[in-house]
C-alpha cells in the first residue's frame, strides 16, 4: 500500500479504501481530465459504480475538480490548496478539438480577488481550441 497516497487521503478526511487507493493512483499518473468511462476503461477490474461513487467523494472532500465538457464531466486532480469548501479552481480548462483531450492550463488564471458582498465558491472556466501538439503536427 503506497503510504503517500494513503496519507493524502486520510488528510482529506478520506478513507483510504482499495478502491480509492486505485482511483488516486491513477489519476496521479494522468496528465488530463477523464472521463468517468476512460477511467473505467483503464480501470477494467473495477465496477463503474463503485469508481463514480469514489470520484463523487473525491470531489466533495477537494481531491478532485471536474470539468463539464457539453454532457460529459472529466475529472482531474486538484492542488492542494482545495478543501471540502472551496475547489481552488481558477484556472483555465482548454479542450483540444483535434486530440479531444481536456488539460488544466495554471499558467491562464482568473482574478483570484473578485471585489463585493459575496462568496465564490467555482468558477467554470472553459476554452476550446488547438493544442500546441497538434498545432505542431500539423505545421509539419
Amino acid at each position: 500500500m503506497d503510504k503517500v497516497t494513503v496519507n493524502k487521503l486520510l488528510n482529506r478526511s478520506t478513507k483510504p479504501t482499495s478502491m480509492r487507493i486505485l482511483v488516486y493512483d491513477f489519476l496521479v499518473t494522468q496528465n488530463v481530465a477523464l472521463s468517468l468511462s476512460e477511467i473505467e476503461e483503464q480501470l477494467f477490474t473495477a465496477d463503474r459504480t463503485t469508481i463514480y461513487r469514489t470520484l463523487k467523494t473525491f470531489e466533495e472532500k477537494g481531491i478532485v475538480h471536474s470539468i463539464q465538457e457539453n454532457t460529459t464531466t472529466k475529472y482531474v486532480l486538484c492542488d492542494d490548496e482545495c478543501s471540502e469548501s472551496t475547489h481552488k479552481d481558477w484556472h483555465l480548462h482548454f479542450y483540444c478539438k483535434i486530440c479531444k483531450q481536456t488539460t488544466c492550463r495554471e499558467n491562464i488564471l482568473l482574478p483570484n480577488q473578485i471585489e463585493g458582498d459575496f462568496r465564490i465558491d467555482e468558477i467554470r472556466f472553459f476554452a476550446k481550441g488547438i493544442c500546441e501538439n497538434c498545432l505542431d503536427e500539423s505545421l509539419q
